[in-house]
């Protein structure tokens, strides 16, 4: 996915906007960009690939080649970013958190304008590059960054540094977050509240769906209010943030804990333990205990000290390889168990079937798996939470192209909760992970632990119903 960190202050920037980034770590694995603006010494930027490091040791040598009082940096899965630009729109840089879907046509497009494309390090458009196109169509800022909400098909954050401040702007149904934080001297825009209170920085407000503000170090103003239809990525709680962030105020763990919960009350299972399947897991573990009131148990353990992110590689070898080194089963907690466990959500299968077999291989009698949402039943076209090319790498899909001879058949039929269809392919999924039992959370429980209207929320990836509308419809301000 991504995220991005951006600052303004009244003095040097350059540790908060360091430290900031690299809480962002955990939404992705493959670059990471600074850059920084200073009067005396213009833009400063460095981009390193994280895919064998870390944000902090690449970046931590060079802090010192940093100055200015303001600055963006991003953790990519996707391009290498920052891109600093000089237009007729002045001298800026910016960073994306985006996904789309069209970028070869409007490339195809811009290219038969006789505008060109130089950001091709990785022989592959980048699509922040692109953003950057489509922003100098524009009049001003704010025109171009509309023009880029009518452009794309997907979605696209950014944060715009310019020699007189940042510009956030938040993708045009807010499918993912900008959150504003302020302190003495300083204002801050962010993918991640957990960025904040290390910081000193206290949370403001979160960016409004297709809102765009200009950040100083005295104050935020307000370029464009926000829209009022909005579809926020309910994969943020289940999945992508850190148990301590907020988004629309709501709090990831806080979500967890009350969605593992509901479950457990429901569920009828006879079982000894619980346990979470580290990180995204074991808030949804503990609320599950509570709720059918048996004891957590600490079963499976992350190895910390070297595997201290979630995302995994996308070569499907190496990731199978860094899933298993990285979750250490204890033998002492697992024989002659009784174990359920519970995770996220299961997109391939692959770490969870090998995880089922680690639990049998240590003794546990019987293993059931609770997942804290429905099952994937569509690829998102909104956001790259998985390196997946394919539907097919859903492992739902695997099942309805053995069951149908279609991978695409009947899909309304298998997303809908205790429908026949439902009920043979959560079934087969049970068999061929090896699972005791396997039990799926219901959409309206996962909506409900969340807090927020169906209406405001994403869940394509579970029943295939978003909004797709690209159209800027200017009635539809707050």
């Amino acid at each position: 996915m991504g995220g991005f960190f951006g600052t303004v202050s009244v003095k040097d920037c350059v540790k908060d906007l360091f430290y900031g980034t690299d809480y962002n770590s955990h939404m992705g694995t493959k670059r990471a960009g600074m850059v920084t603006f200073d009067k005396d010494h213009g833009f400063c930027r460095s981009i390193h690939n994280l895919e064998r490091s870390y944000f902090r040791s690449k970046f931590e040598d060079e802090l010192d080649s940093f100055k200015g009082c303001q600055g963006l940096g991003v953790i990519s899965d996707t391009d290498p970013q920052p891109i600093i630009i000089n237009s007729h729109l002045g001298r800026y840089a910016v960073v994306t958190v985006a996904k789309i879907n069209n970028q070869k046509e409007i490339a195809d497009e811009l290219l038969a304008q006789k505008m060109h494309l130089s950001e091709m390090s990785a022989n592959k458009i980048n699509q922040t590059e692109l953003v950057a196109l489509i922003i100098n169509m524009g009049k001003t800022f704010v025109d171009g960054i509309n023009l880029v909400y009518k452009k794309i098909k997907g979605s696209c954050s950014m944060l715009i540094l310019t020699e007189d401040g940042i510009i956030a702007a938040r993708d045009f149904l807010g499918r993912t977050p900008i959150v504003i934080g302020h302190k003495e001297g300083a204002y801050a825009a962010t993918s991640e509240s957990t960025c904040f209170p290390n910081l000193d920085f206290k949370i403001s407000r979160d960016l409004g769906p297709g809102e765009i503000v200009k950040l100083k170090a005295d104050g935020v103003e307000v370029l464009q209010k926000p829209f009022k239809r909005k579809q926020v990525c309910s994969f943020l709680w289940v999945y992508y943030g850190f148990p301590s962030s907020d988004y629309e105020g709501i709090n990831v763990e806080y979500v967890r804990e009350r969605n593992g919960k509901c479950m457990g009350e429901e569920d009828d299972i006879e079982a000894d333990c619980v346990c979470g399947i580290p990180d995204s897991g074991v808030g949804f573990a503990l609320g599950y205990a509570e709720g059918h009131n048996i004891p957590y148990k600490r079963s499976v353990l992350k190895y910390t000290p070297t595997w201290p992110r979630s995302f995994t590689p996308g070569n499907p070898e190496l990731r199978s390889l860094v899933a298993k080194m990285k979750l250490i089963p204890n033998s002492s907690l697992l024989k002659d168990k009784r174990v359920v466990f519970c995770d996220d959500s299961i997109v391939r299968g692959t770490q969870l079937r090998d995880n089922v077999k680690t639990f049998f291989d240590n003794g546990a009698k019987e293993v059931h798996a609770r997942i804290s949402c429905p099952p994937l039943v569509y690829g998102c076209p909104f956001i790259g939470f998985t390196s997946s090319k394919s539907n097919l790498e859903l492992i739902s899909r695997r099942v309805i192209k053995d069951f149908e001879g279609d991978e695409n058949a009947k899909l309304d039929k298998y997303a809908q909760t205790d429908s026949e269809e439902y009920n043979r392919m959560v079934k087969e999924i049970a068999r061929q992970l090896g699972l005791t039992t396997l039990k799926f959370n219901k959409i309206e429980t996962l909506v409900e632990s969340i807090g927020m209207s169906k209406c405001d929320i994403c869940t394509h990836c579970f029943d295939g119903t978003s909004y797709f509308a690209n159209e800027i419809d200017q009635d539809e301000k707050e």
